[in-house]
């Protein structure tokens, strides 16, 4: 007697979509499934081994590099793969969802990268997760015309020379995407995203003399990158594709992975394209690992913590060092900026400040940078081009110069700033304002003139739960207790209240998002991502 065929993969509670069948196929779906039987299994136990690494730290306060893969990085002979003529030249990546308009602007942007985002700028409701994969599809075969129904606005793609290289950045390992079951198993969500955009646009993108290009979110140890490596492999031979074809640049966005660049890079060597200094997570990473380490892992405001920071610059040039060393791109932090049609003196000061961060960056030795508006690109882009020239990166530049002990990278109280109850109030704003409408179903959000995702929303509560357990006395003389939280928070929702109107503030998730938040800043047991309590809330 015969085996019985696998369960096919399930789609739960979710709502019919214009045009999902193009996307959710059966071969598409097989694909998924086959890959959810394969890693899942594993993806959990590295969510087991991240959970005991962290109980390591809160006993220890302390990281080092890793003994047991010295080899590696005292081994000078390695390099991951030579770059593809498609990502040579990054010097400037724009960072946006997949909405249909966003797709268009950000190909147009004049940016070489678009990092195509259906993590932190973009909420996983079905309809994003599944129209943004139609709308990368629609833009590759050039049927992605689209008018704006507000302003009457119409939107078509430059020239295929002119457009921006897509990578595209699926879910972290964390998130697992509840409308897709195998044998009543959601699927994770990073698979999800994966999946389906490689299933249908690998051997597109090669036709078009490009590849699958990724990144990857949200690492915290090298064991994570072979896993995606491993699929990797698995995933080309299934589609019939030369293996070496995918090309991975890993976000380096987790203190755990500070530490461990070099395998990451070793361990991806054959798909291995670069890394990036992804701020604002890394601080979060920062919080959530050294939350009970005492007054000296105790960040300042967000705002305070700037890239020329001692622990900041540690991060940055090793990674930039690391990098060169083993042939990859160093790709730098994002200029969050969104300029103003109204003042004219705000953006002249924002501009002047990303000039002089990209600048930084350019002249450390990175490859290129993130900017989040299409205003910041010629900003950036004669960043790099000063020191790039005609060059289309700096691998060349090793940073011999450069060392960095283990320390150096934790050496939170190197930097002279403190929290502030501005800040405390800023923290709550933001976090409001953002998980109000990620709750609606966006990811990318600008308040108060800077575009915010998950990511600003993690350190914003994060901070707040900091501050409140380590006992933070204000510069006002007031502490940091749960009761201040609830009256800042209150006092917040009072005034979004006053700002929009009774029926707009009705129409909105405000309350929830005022209860989450203090949900997530006030609980002991500290959420290891404030996506997993918010996603339970998100409709679609």
């Amino acid at each position: 007697m015969s085996a019985p065929a696998p369960s096919p993969l399930a789609i739960v509670d979710a709502e019919p979509l214009p045009r999902q069948e193009e996307v959710l196929t059966e071969p598409a779906l097989a694909f998924v499934a086959e890959l959810h039987r394969r890693f899942t299994p594993r993806r959990d136990e590295l969510l087991a081994r991240r959970a005991e690494r962290r109980a390591e730290i809160a006993r220890t306060s302390s990281l080092d590099f890793l003994p047991e893969t010295a080899a590696i990085r005292a081994d000078d002979s390695w390099r991951v793969a030579p770059c593809p003529p498609a990502l040579q030249d990054r010097r400037v990546e724009i960072t946006g969802p997949t909405d249909r308009k966003m797709t268009i602007n950000a190909l147009n942007s004049g940016a070489r990268v678009w990092l195509a985002d259906f993590e932190d700028a973009s909420a996983p409701t079905w309809e994003n997760v599944v129209l943004g994969q139609v709308n990368l599809s629609d833009a590759y075969t050039r049927n992605i015309d689209f008018t704006d129904e507000r302003s009457g606005k119409s939107y078509a793609l430059k020239d295929a020379d002119e457009l921006a290289t897509v990578v595209m950045r699926p879910r972290g390992w964390h998130l697992n995407e509840r409308h897709l079951h195998v044998d009543g198993v959601p699927v994770p969500g990073a698979l999800v995203d994966f999946g389906l955009y490689f299933f249908h646009n690998a051997q597109r993108l090669l036709d078009l003399g490009k590849g699958p290009y990724f990144y990857l979110p949200k690492t915290e140890s090298h064991l994570e990158a072979r896993l995606w490596n491993d699929v990797f492999v698995f995933a080309q031979d299934y589609v019939g594709i030369p293996q070496g074809t995918v090309r991975a640049t890993v976000l380096i966005e987790t203190i755990t992975a500070a530490y461990e660049m070099e395998e990451i890079l070793y361990e991806l060597r054959d798909h291995a394209s670069g890394l990036n200094a992804g701020r604002w997570d890394y601080l979060f990473s920062i919080v959530k690992n050294f939350r009970d380490g005492g007054a000296k892992f105790v960040l300042p405001d967000r705002n305070a913590v700037t890239m020329t920071a001692p622990f900041m610059r540690a991060y940055t040039e090793l990674l930039v060092r690391t990098c060169h060393k083993r042939g990859a791109h160093a790709i730098g932090g994002m200029a969050a900026f969104i300029p103003s049609r109204r003042d004219a003196e705000v953006n002249k000061v924002a501009f002047e400040k990303v000039r002089a961060d990209k600048d930084r960056e350019a002249g450390d030795g990175f490859d290129g940078s993130w900017v989040a508006h299409p205003d910041l690109v010629p900003i950036a882009m004669e960043s790099f081009d000063k020191v790039l020239g005609d060059k289309p990166n700096q691998k060349d530049r090793l940073r011999e110069d450069v060392h960095v002990e283990a320390a150096d990278l934790i050496a939170i109280d190197s930097l002279d700033a403190k929290p502030t109850y501005p800040g405390l109030i800023n923290a709550v704003q933001v976090g409001i304002r953002y998980i109000e409408a990620w709750l609606r179903g966006l990811g990318a959000v600008a308040i108060f003139n800077l575009m915010e995702d998950a990511a600003t929303a993690e350190i914003s509560r994060s901070q707040i739960w900091q501050w409140i357990n380590a006992g933070v006395e204000f510069e006002n003389g007031e502490h940091a207790t749960p009761e201040l939280a609830r009256k800042v928070a209150a006092e917040e929702l009072a005034n979004i209240r006053a700002e929009i109107g009774e029926e707009a503030f009705a129409a909105g998730h405000w309350q929830q998002a005022h209860d989450l938040l203090l949900e997530v800043s006030l609980d002991e047991d500290y959420a290891d991502f404030l996506t997993l309590p918010a996603y339970e809330q998100l409709k679609g």
